[in-house]
């Protein structure tokens, strides 16, 4: 369903599970969109409702011009959940849903019940390497990003089982508008949560891929299990799309989590 920003953009999503049920929201990732989290939703919905977007300029979500910032894309949530009359939410994002999850985290605690961020980092330099990748994206599109990226996305082993979902999501990092992906780059590049990582007091679970090569545990995971206080650790045998390349072990991971 669309839902308008305060901008008149819309932003897409999916409302799944019982409605008595607490609600828990995922975050996608970078040249992402909702669908990402559908090897979750079944294990997910039997225990809550879950509400899944498309961030700004990913999917079937408008792209607004010019560079987002973190705090764009956290009051987009923020506007979603009033619209839905929501106070209190579980979150559970994946590298840029991460950092969304981490700007909630600081801006907005007191909506927050639990916090998951998986393949994530408060903090992803350098800001140069962002800058080119956002130029590049918008002087000649996704495809000339595609052979850098699905390397960084997936271990070796994930890409050499040639799984249909591999190309799905290969098909919508290509789909994806290119104004879009430069935006929301933009909030990665401008982001740094190391000075606030002490003062997150909502329950936090960190995920992170043992073959991650985009933000691997060290210097990344680590530093938010190491800052925030009280964060729990899991590590999965994955790339940087974990709750793709092991599913229903990222999902008992989340539920294991949540339960407590």
């Amino acid at each position: 369903m669309p839902f308008q920003l305060r901008d008149g953009a819309r932003l897409y999503y999916r409302l799944e599970g019982h409605p008595g049920n607490p609600l828990l929201v995922l975050g996608n990732s970078l040249g992402t969109d909702l669908f990402m989290w559908d090897r979750q939703i079944e294990a997910l919905t039997g225990r809550f409702q879950v509400l899944r977007f498309d961030v700004r300029g990913h999917g079937a979500s408008d792209t607004i011009a010019g560079d987002a910032s973190m705090e764009a894309l956290g009051l987009d949530v923020l506007g979603l959940l009033d619209l839905l009359r929501v106070d209190r939410f579980a979150w559970c994002g994946l590298s840029l849903g991460a950092m969304i999850g981490q700007w909630l985290a600081v801006h907005a605690p007191q909506r927050l019940t639990h916090l998951v961020l998986s393949n994530a980092s408060p903090f992803l330099p350098s800001h140069q390497s962002w800058s080119e990748r956002m130029s590049l994206a918008r002087r000649s599109g996704m495809a000339a990003l595609l052979d850098m990226v699905m390397p960084r996305f997936f271990s070796p082993a994930y890409r050499d089982r040639d799984e249909p979902f591999y190309h799905t999501i290969r098909g919508t990092f290509a789909a994806t508008d290119a104004e879009g992906y430069a935006a929301c780059c933009a909030a990665v590049r401008d982001s740094d949560f190391r000075p606030h990582l002490g003062s997150i007091a909502t329950p936090t679970l960190v995920i992170s891929g043992t073959l991650d090569t985009a933000t691997p545990p060290s210097g990344h995971g680590e530093l938010l299990v190491q800052g925030i206080p009280g964060a729990r650790s899991v590590l999965l045998p994955a790339g940087h799309l974990a709750n793709v390349e092991q599913p229903a072990q990222f999902s008992r991971a989340v539920l294991d989590f949540l339960a407590r």
